[in-house]
């Protein structure tokens, strides 16, 4: 790796997850030149990149990053943190520029959109990487490697249920918007697939039982695995020691009965993340690419009805 402190960019700075993108950024040893938001709360550079450039206004920034770039000194990465729906514009801008583009979960919205994206690789030279921080995870790494040492086409049993509580604010932002962020399945359940498919291989086929603006419950069969999924943002859905513990979030994976304990560990994911790309180990679009296909089959699934396997809590 390149020890020389390498420039960035960043698209969507004002968001939650823009923080773990800066914290990534300057751990690294590397320098943000310029930001992009609609938005202008940000008072939270301060604490990173107090010197670097900010802009509300796109075409601003897209000159500037050119004026830099006219005068030398080039973006080497553009980290994108923006609405899902935006990511496929953000990241052929960075490409355009001649920077690697480092994208938030999920990298696009459609399957297709991954094929022209890496056309345009192709053509630039350029690389897009996905943030898939799971992969990452000590306890998920593990997993794999347990699940690997076991059984050869030994069907594992797995109940994935997520649960994380959004005020009303969600529904009226672009997340509400299944054009905008793909739907529940995709906005907050797109890692989860990708880590089960990176352990357990390919989807063999997909159900989908529940699908609304605040849950989201199927079965899917996996190459090596059977998964009864349930995701959520609504707190009704939390158990009732979660609530009673004043907690908003609940996160549970079985793995043939036992427990996979991995609630802590993750703020420092995209830390580790941003390492591995700089070494240029990152995980690009066609590692993405199967759980992309799976959510936007998902969003477009009939609803099948409640024969076979399926979450326990659907019942509910």
């Amino acid at each position: 790796m390149d020890n020389k402190p390498k420039n960035f960019g960043l698209i969507g700075v004002a968001g939650y997850i823009a923080d773990r993108h800066l914290k990534a950024i300057k751990e690294t040893g590397n320098r943000l030149l310029a930001s992009l938001d609609r938005f202008d709360c940000v008072g939270k550079l301060d604490s990173y990149f107090p010197e670097s450039d900010f802009f509300v206004e796109f075409e601003r920034f897209d000159r500037h990053v050119d004026k830099l770039k006219r005068s030398g000194v080039q973006l080497d990465y553009v980290s994108i943190c923006s609405p899902n729906y935006l990511h496929d514009s953000h990241i052929r801008f960075a490409l355009r520029h001649q920077a690697d583009a480092i994208c938030e979960k999920p990298v696009v919205l459609n399957p297709w959109n991954i094929d022209a994206l890496q056309e345009i690789e192709k053509e630039t030279g350029r690389k897009i990487y996905n943030i898939l921080q799971l992969r990452y995870h000590p306890v998920i790494i593990d997993l794999r490697e347990k699940m690997a040492a076991g059984t050869a086409g030994k069907k594992h049993d797995i109940d994935l249920t997520y649960v994380t509580s959004r005020g009303h604010w969600y529904q009226i932002s672009w997340k509400g918007d299944v054009n905008k962020s793909g739907g529940i399945a995709t906005n907050i359940g797109v890692h989860f697939f990708d880590m089960l498919m990176w352990i357990f291989g390919p989807v063999v086929f997909n159900r989908v039982h529940l699908l609304d603006k605040n849950k989201a419950s199927g079965f899917l069969e996996l190459e090596n695995a059977r998964v009864r999924w349930f995701l959520s943002i609504d707190a009704n859905d939390l158990p009732p020691s979660v609530r009673e513990a004043g907690k908003r979030t609940y996160r549970n994976i079985t793995v043939d009965g036992e427990e996979l304990e991995f609630s802590e560990g993750f703020t420092d994911l995209h830390t580790v993340t941003y390492r591995e790309i700089l070494r240029g180990n990152g995980y690009g679009l066609e590692d993405a690419r199967q759980s992309i296909e799976t959510v936007y089959q998902i969003r477009n699934s009939a609803l099948s009805v409640l024969s076979g396997e399926y979450h326990p809590l659907i019942k509910k």
